[in-house]
Formats: C-alpha cells, sequence, structure tokens
C-alpha cells in the first residue's frame, strides 16, 4: 500500500485563522472597489489587485484554499492495486 500527495495546486494557507484574514481583506477590497467608486471615483478602482491578491487570484481560489486548509492532515488517500480510497487519517 502507497500514500501519494496531492498533485494539483496548493492554495492553503499557515492555520485557518490566517486564511480567514486574507478572505475579510481580499472580499473588503473587491466589496470597497465598487462600492466607494460614487465616493472617490475610478480610482477605488485601484483596491481590484489588492484583493485579487489577497484571495490569490480569484475568490473560488479562495474557497479552494479554505477546504484545503481545514481538511489539511484530515484525510489520507491511499492506493493498492489500482484501486485508491480516501479515509480519515490517524492522528
Amino acid at each position: 500500500m502507497s500514500t501519494t500527495t496531492p498533485d494539483g495546486p496548493d492554495f492553503t494557507s499557515g492555520s485557518a485563522a490566517e486564511h480567514v484574514m486574507r478572505g475579510v481583506v481580499g472580499f473588503g477590497a473587491l466589496i470597497g472597489s465598487v462600492a466607494l467608486i460614487p465616493v472617490i471615483g475610478p480610482i477605488a478602482l485601484l483596491l481590484l489587485p489588492v484583493g485579487l491578491f489577497a484571495l490569490r487570484g480569484c475568490p473560488m481560489c479562495w474557497t479552494i484554499g479554505l477546504v484545503q486548509t481545514l481538511s489539511r492532515g484530515r484525510l489520507q488517500r491511499s492506493c493498492e492495486d489500482g484501486r485508491c480510497t480516501l479515509a480519515v487519517a490517524e492522528r
């Protein structure tokens, strides 16, 4: 039996609190960039890159990262005789 690691991109953060903080900054900047247009004009759109950087590209990437961060170390994939299973990891 062999244990494998994920081959796809990793969107996780060091901790769930860090990931949620990135989400607060990212979504706040995205919402602020649109909501502040009537107040400060098109300069508010400068918050868009800040929001996208904090979310690492897109809101869906952030969401995937949140799920990965929360499940890190809790699930284990193992393959035996060409058949792979996903199970709760032993602590």
